[in-house]
């Protein structure tokens, strides 16, 4: 029986990448492409502040075509919804009718995605949902992945994570109360290196900016 075709929403993350794995492991979806939303101004993932540059060679990296929705800075629920609805319609007529997330246990933001798949006539996956995050955590280490943050909301953490590889050091050094996933947004990751990539994304880290009084922002950049 032939697999169901799907796009994986992707921002560059470890839960990305996790769910991507389980997709792959299965054998009922084939992941065809990853969906991503990039800042039209500053060519980045939104909220995550990745470089394009990076998003291409991780999409490379895993074998995987992008499907890219340009927004403007901070735009509002109206202009976020219009360019996803586009892009979903656009998917919906060359046959796909899923696309999956790495949600884990956010109700408000599942029901959201459904809500906006279901306008198209689509559904939602989500591989990874009500799994343990302290287990997530744990798996994407010792499965070999390797992430760094990217940004990181400096009420919940301390701005010094920023830049930081997310390894075992890192998981011990987080503040009580901090989701070990990261899935209340403490911080994003940028995902360079795993078993699911035919090379690494090799990184180094440039400036570290705060924005809006509270997100700081690491740049990373490519090492060659």
């Amino acid at each position: 029986m032939s697999r169901v075709p799907l796009v994986l929403s992707w921002s560059g993350g470890k839960d990305g990448a996790l769910a991507l794995e389980a997709l792959r492991a299965g054998h009922e979806y084939e992941v065809i492409a990853l969906l991503t939303t990039l800042s039209r101004e500053h060519g980045r993932i939104s909220m995550h502040g990745v470089r394009e540059t990076l998003l291409d060679a991780q999409a490379a990296a895993l074998d995987l075509p992008l499907r890219k929705i340009w927004l403007p800075e901070n735009p509002d629920n109206d202009t976020y919804g219009k360019a996803m609805a586009a892009e979903l319609a656009a998917m919906r007529n060359e046959g796909v009718m899923q696309v999956a997330f790495g949600d884990l246990f956010l109700e408000d933001i599942r029901a959201y995605r459904e809500r906006q798949l279901a306008l198209v006539g689509m559904r939602g996956v989500f591989p990874l949902w009500k799994q343990s995050t302290t287990a997530i955590a744990r798996r994407f280490i010792d499965r070999g992945y390797r992430a760094m943050l990217t940004c990181v909301d400096t009420e919940a953490i301390d701005a010094a994570f920023a830049g930081r590889n997310y390894d075992d050091r890192l998981l011990r050094e987080l503040p009580p109360g901090c989701d070990p996933a990261g899935e209340n947004g403490e911080f994003h990751t940028f995902v360079y290196a795993g078993p699911s990539f035919r090379k690494s994304v090799t990184v180094r880290t440039g400036e570290c900016v705060l924005r809006d009084g509270r997100f700081q922002f690491c740049d990373l950049l490519p090492a060659a």
